[in-house]
């Protein structure tokens, strides 16, 4: 019989107990929610507010962890993960993420996906209702990717990053760059200082300080004649599920559609080959589809009715 217990999440104690969780569950072709990366780049981004993540849940049988409730950007954004055997915690699950979970202004969603049809069934049953969905598409390796890297430009390797380069691509790669330019850099001694409010916050610490499964050394750096970083793609390899899960992917607003992130995403596609992967995940941007990116994991909003 099930010994079923819970406890709250701790930020600083229960990160890898996440990670090899959502490791352990993953399953390429049922779904069932994100892979670990997504709640680990969260947790490491500036972004992210923090403040609530005490009202994250793990349920266990045992010592096992079998659920998990946790929100992301904003904070109102409510996810799950259940491992295959316990679709019956779906009741208490969804109760406890609306009587506890931020529910600010009434603006309080659940994010579910193909694989959790027992989680909207438990959310319809309580009032709520699909009212957005789309596909984030992924990239299957038995087909090829192999864009050329157009001319006047380079890779730049991992291992040498300018981390203030690298900022300055995020803040336009972004768009940050409509809330004014990037500047008041200063180098002093080794460190960086900042104008908070003109810079993308998070990715001096994401290079620097890496959160524990981040694996730097296979992002992607594309720059220009002029040693301009022109676009960026991140990488997460995640061996035991075969899995290349790309992270994030921007380019400055001069170079696009040159064909920069058709090249990244090309070397990713050699590179982690290579290594074992089977796929790479991308986003719901038609760009994906474009380029050869298939069916991949059904995003879907849930939100009580009025």
């Amino acid at each position: 019989m099930s010994n079923i217990t819970t406890k709250q999440f701790q930020i600083l104690t229960d990160i890898n107990l996440v990670w090899d969780f959502f490791v352990e569950i993953y399953d390429k072709d049922r779904g069932g929610g994100v892979a670990a990366p997504f709640f680990e780049y969260a947790i490491q981004s500036s972004w992210m507010d923090t403040s609530y993540q005490y009202l994250n849940r793990f349920w266990f049988d045992g010592d096992r962890i079998v659920a998990f409730v946790f929100n992301e950007a904003p904070v109102t954004d409510i996810y799950f993960k259940v491992r295959p055997g316990y679709e019956y915690l779906a009741d208490e699950m969804i109760d406890y993420a609306i009587h506890n979970m931020p529910n600010f202004d009434n603006k309080q969603q659940f994010i579910l996906f193909n694989g959790q049809e027992f989680l909207m069934e438990a959310a319809a049953k309580r009032g709520f209702r699909n009212v957005f969905d789309y596909e984030d598409r992924e990239f299957d390796f038995k087909n090829e990717l192999n864009f050329e890297i157009p001319d006047g430009f380079h890779f730049v390797e991992p291992a040498k990053t300018d981390p203030v380069k690298l900022a300055k691509c995020f803040w336009y790669g972004f768009n940050h760059g409509e809330k004014g330019p990037f500047e008041n850099w200063e180098i002093q001694d080794n460190s960086f200082e900042w104008t908070p409010e003109k810079s993308f916050k998070g990715v001096i610490g994401s290079i620097l300080a890496p959160s524990p499964h981040s694996t730097h050394q296979y992002d992607i750096i594309i720059a220009d004649e002029n040693e301009e970083y022109a676009c960026f793609s991140g990488m997460w390899w995640v061996p035991e599920n075969k899995l290349a899960y790309m992270e994030p992917l921007c380019t400055i607003p001069k170079y696009r559609k040159i064909g920069l992130a058709s090249a990244a995403l090309s070397k990713h596609y050699h590179t982690m080959k290579a290594l074992g992967a089977t796929h790479m995940t991308g986003g719901g941007d038609p760009f994906y589809e474009k380029i050869g990116y298939g069916k991949g994991i059904h995003w879907n909003y849930w939100k009580r009715g009025n």
